[in-house]
């Protein structure tokens, strides 16, 4: 496993210090599959699913064993590892980012055990974009949800997808279904998740993730909504948006 070195610097405006609070409690559960994140690991099989579908779709890839093979993926927001892990694993090469250190810790000490080469890094998607860094994949899952600015982590975020390259967002809906599914009833009625987990006033509309995509020179080429079954727990697509969604965004190559 190769590290990337820490990283310091003024606080940046996207990072809530509440939210960095709240991971930083529940840290060393990222990769128990019984934990408080255990709805984590059953949309983490299926997110990877999506990520390899499009990526195929639009890079080409004919290689079923490594199918990530040879893309330079940055993983944003990656808490315990679980998603930069199985980048690696589908042969990527994965550099993975978090604002909370207990975060990057677990990642680190996971990719040890599993022998996932993964470069962990204690820092911010706006960091990274200063330094003119550019990357194939720019996963940003879950994350859009937890900032304090939408408009400068999503500039921020596109500035990282090269020429051709392609990023990709998932979140949680702000409508009332979706207080009612995703925080009313995962949160407080089932206990799928800690409570405080998600903010009902931080949810962002497809629309508003879309338009600040494309006016920072990206375009949206797919979309989807995810539902999950009470009963049996598993994830599905679906045409609505009205609670979970995923987005495909690309960078067109210069003319």
């Amino acid at each position: 496993m190769s590290e990337a070195p820490e990283t310091q610097g003024p606080r940046v405006q996207s990072v809530d210090p509440e939210e960095v609070a709240f991971y930083d409690r529940y840290a060393a559960t990222w990769w128990d599959p019984a934990g408080p994140f255990w709805p984590l690991h059953g949309l983490n099989a299926f997110r990877t699913n999506y990520i390899r579908q499009r990526l195929a779709a639009h890079f080409g890839s004919t290689r079923p064993e490594a199918p990530l093979q040879g893309l330079s993926v940055l993983d944003i927001g990656c808490g315990g590892g679980l998603l930069s892990e199985a980048m690696a694993n589908l042969g990527a090469t994965v550099h993975g980012i978090d604002v909370t250190p207990r975060n990057i810790e677990v990642a680190r000490t996971h990719a040890a055990l599993s022998g996932a080469e993964v470069a962990y890094e204690v820092t911010s998607a706006e960091t990274v974009a200063e330094r003119d860094a550019t990357y194939d994949v720019v996963l940003n899952m879950e994350v859009v949800e937890h900032v304090a600015d939408l408009d400068g982590f999503l500039d921020a975020c596109a500035r990282l997808v090269r020429p051709g390259g392609v990023l990709f967002v998932a979140t949680i809906n702000r409508t009332p279904v979706a207080w009612l599914t995703a925080i009313i009833g995962a949160e407080r009625v089932l206990g799928w998740l800690p409570k405080g987990t998600h903010q009902y006033r931080k949810l962002r509309k497809p629309a508003e993730v879309t338009s600040r995509l494309e006016r920072a020179g990206l375009r949206v080429t797919h979309r989807t909504g995810v539902a999950v079954s009470p009963l049996t727990r598993r994830f599905r697509y679906t045409r609505s948006l009205a609670v979970n969604y995923m987005l495909t965004a690309v960078r067109p190559q210069p003319d």
